[in-house]
């Protein structure tokens, strides 16, 4: 194939990726992440309780500062940008050997459950983090393989944007650093350098004076998530994050990975030897430690997923050596894209229909909480079941009561699905590490005040007892409806709405 006909083939790739991704952000609701961070664009901040800022631009770029606030509109920044890293992963593996190790690698990128859905669909903090990510490691590559100084400096401004988006990006300059160190020491006799180093760190200075601001509660609350200090050895934890890492880049993927790392200790020189040693450092450290933190607490398998975008570009060196000219996708990528296809298929069905699973507890308190499809359906039923309950005889006086809960989660959902559609506003409970972000909004939001009445809801996926929580504080608690929400003219869960009646008492952590 000549140049212009890999470059044709990209493009059918782009657009087709493109219309899939589309049509899951229109098709699908928000997830539980996903409208916590709706929050971020409603409430902008330099920096906020879990992440950097960068998911809140994105959000507000991509809806017109929430002008357009539908779900297709909150996640168009993914579907973009998601289409946009085809394109870089192509430069990239042409920078590293030619088209062909671009179009593969990028064939491979299209395959993988992270960055196809999470990352692509999905509107999480990893969709600037993967572009940014994926653009700086384009310019380290080139700023190594020309020695020019202008790429490093733009791989610098590269990165502090994507430490903006998640803190694990500082990995890359981790990365870079011991390459320098190991391999191009007289790197750390070019002032670019360091005056890349400067930029990424000018750029990040937002969110340390924030953290300053507020008693360094971001850096602690997540450097708390990823001590070595947790309870002994868990094999159950390790087990756990092998397990989600080998599905979330695709078992397929992996695979290949795992052949294109072998060859390395072969005869086989698909890379030039810098390029080989910078995909190295800024992949396997961030994987490696993510697995050695799984020993001791649970860890989530997506925080080491940018490192396999590096390790994307050896499979499609390696495809591009083993395959022979002419033939446009190898089996590997077919395989690759009928795995993502079944989880899409299999996903969309249970999500929408329940095809493949239902389940129907008893007990009506219980009812859809081992359903973890759930996670993306039935809350935009609930606003409009929730709002045609407010318009029975007798329910109007409760129109504009605030909504109570206890954990940021389901506090964005009843925002996002119920409160934003009407006079409510809701405002959350508890500690910081169960709110969030939420100790914030429910302060700019006036607070609680002795007197007030509110609504509580709880959903039978997760029910908290409303006595439990509130019992101390209000002078009553009545039952006013119960909600029953169905998928395919089936049960699946219920929700509860109560009358919480003349706070006497804040709660605890809220004055």
């Amino acid at each position: 194939m000549q140049p212009a006909k890999y470059r044709k083939t990209l493009i059918w790739l782009i657009l087709i990726s493109t219309a899939v991704r589309a049509f899951l952000a229109a098709f699908l609701e928000l997830g539980n992440d996903e409208v916590y961070y709706w929050t971020y664009a409603l409430f902008p901040d330099w920096s906020h309780f879990d992440h950097p800022p960068m998911v809140g631009f994105l959000i507000q770029i991509f809806t017109f500062d929430l002008y357009l606030d539908q779900e297709f509109f909150l996640r168009l920044g993914s579907v973009v940008l998601g289409s946009v890293n085809l394109w870089i992963i192509y430069k990239t593996g042409k920078l590293l050997r030619n088209e062909r190790t671009g179009l593969y690698a990028a064939m491979l990128y299209t395959g993988s459950v992270y960055c196809f859905i999470i990352a692509g669909v999905f509107i999480l903090p990893d969709t600037p983090q993967l572009f940014f990510w994926l653009s700086a490691l384009f310019f380290f590559l080139r700023a190594i393989k020309n020695r020019a100084s202008g790429d490093m400096l733009l791989a610098g401004a590269l990165t502090g944007l994507a430490m903006l988006s998640k803190y694990t990006s500082a990995y890359l300059w981790a990365g870079i650093l011991a390459y320098v160190v190991f391999h191009e020491r007289h790197w750390l006799r070019r002032p670019s350098l360091y005056l890349s180093m400067g930029i990424t760190l000018l750029l990040f200075v937002p969110v340390i004076v924030w953290n300053v601001q507020s008693d360094w509660i971001s850096f602690a609350y997540q450097g708390g998530r990823v001590s070595f200090f947790g309870s002994g050895l868990r094999p159950d934890y390790l087990l756990t994050e092998m397990a989600g890492q080998f599905f979330y880049n695709n078992p397929v993927n992996i695979v290949l990975v795992i052949l294109a790392l072998a060859a390395l200790s072969g005869k086989h020189r698909s890379l030039e030897k810098a390029g080989k040693r910078v995909l190295l450092w800024t992949s396997l450290p961030l994987i490696l430690s993510f697995i050695l933190f799984s020993l001791v607490r649970p860890t989530l398998p997506h925080w080491s997923a940018p490192g396999y975008l590096s390790l994307l570009l050896f499979a499609g060196a390696w495809l591009d050596q083993r395959t022979r000219q002419g033939k446009r996708i190898p089996t590997g990528v077919w395989l690759s894209w009928i795995f993502l296809g079944v989880i899409i298929v299999a996903g969309v069905l249970q999500i929408r229909w329940g095809m493949l699973y239902h389940h129907r507890d008893a007990d009506p308190r219980k009812m859809g909480e081992k359903d973890i499809s759930l996670d993306l359906y039935g809350w935009k039923q609930t606003g409009n079941k929730f709002r045609e309950m407010l318009e029975k005889p007798g329910m109007q006086q409760y129109a504009r009561l605030p909504i109570i809960t206890y954990r940021w989660f389901p506090a964005a959902h009843l925002d996002y699905y119920l409160a934003r559609r009407g006079d409510h506003y809701v405002l959350a409970t508890g500690s910081p590490e169960r709110i969030h972000k939420y100790v914030q909004i429910s302060r700019k939001r006036g607070g609680f005040r002795k007197g007030m009445n509110a609504l509580y809801l709880t959903s039978s996926r997760d029910f908290k007892d409303p006595e439990k929580l509130y019992g101390k504080y209000f002078s009553g608690i009545t039952p006013l409806d119960t909600l029953r929400i169905r998928r395919n003219h089936k049960p699946v869960f219920n929700v509860f709405v109560y009358l919480l009646k003349d706070m006497q008492e804040i709660p605890d952590g809220t004055k």
